[in-house]
């Protein structure tokens, strides 16, 4: 046997012992690999799973919410849609709309409602202050100052989601106490602000111009 056919043998034998080792080594842990592949694949199907039912979640309260608008007496058919976290307080939110009206209980019901909300840390934030500022609205010259302008100071704080519509009700606070310059200089400072909607802008203008002030001035 010349050399070179001692180094073939010797390879194929290292060859053989490395295969064998392999072999052995995958009988003794291959199941770890083989759970690793099923733990992958249905921790992806488990997903689709959740985002599926999530899905199907979102839309049947969806259609209970458009069903229950529908009804002839929408207050009590929103009472009966079941929901939970940030889906009741969108709930709360639209109700409290539904029992809003001009006469006391009407408000009474309403606040209660948006206190509820305001007040449920399961709900989000952004819900939460959505219902303050609601209370602010609905409680109007009925509520008490300190609390109102307590409320609005927050909401109105720069970074905040409400900060335009909360410094709107403080012009509008400011007018009906009599602080018309206060009011005005407040409303100058909404238009000149990011984010302003057109709505809002055009709500601002007109109050300027309604209290005897230009819109344009500088304060």
């Amino acid at each position: 046997m010349s050399l070179s056919d001692t180094d073939s043998f010797i390879d194929e034998v290292t060859e053989e012992v490395r295969r064998d080792r392999l072999f052995a080594l995958m009988r003794k842990y291959g199941w770890i690999g083989i759970v690793a592949v099923l733990g992958i694949v249905g921790g992806a199907a488990y997903n689709e799973w959740q985002k599926a039912r999530a899905e199907a979640e979102a839309q049947a309260f969806g259609d209970s919410v458009m069903s229950a608008m529908e009804a002839e007496d929408r207050a009590a058919a929103l009472a009966a849609v079941s929901a939970d976290g940030a889906r009741a307080g969108v709930l709360a939110l639209i109700a409290a709309a539904e029992t809003e009206a001009t006469d006391a209980e009407g408000r009474a019901a309403a606040l209660e409602k948006l206190s509820a909300v305001a007040s449920d840390t399961e709900v989000p934030q952004s819900l939460r202050d959505l219902a303050r500022l609601k209370s602010v609205i609905v409680g109007g010259a009925a509520m008490d100052a300190a609390t109102r302008d307590a409320s609005l100071a927050a909401l109105a704080a720069p970074g905040a989601p409400y900060r335009l519509l909360a410094m709107e009700q403080q012009a509008l606070v400011h007018v009906a106490e009599g602080r018309t310059d206060a009011a005005v200089d407040l409303l100058r400072q909404i238009l000149s602000e990011a984010g302003l909607t057109a709505g809002l802008q055009q709500r601002a203008s007109e109050l300027i111009v309604a209290l005897g002030a230009d819109p344009a001035a500088q304060n």
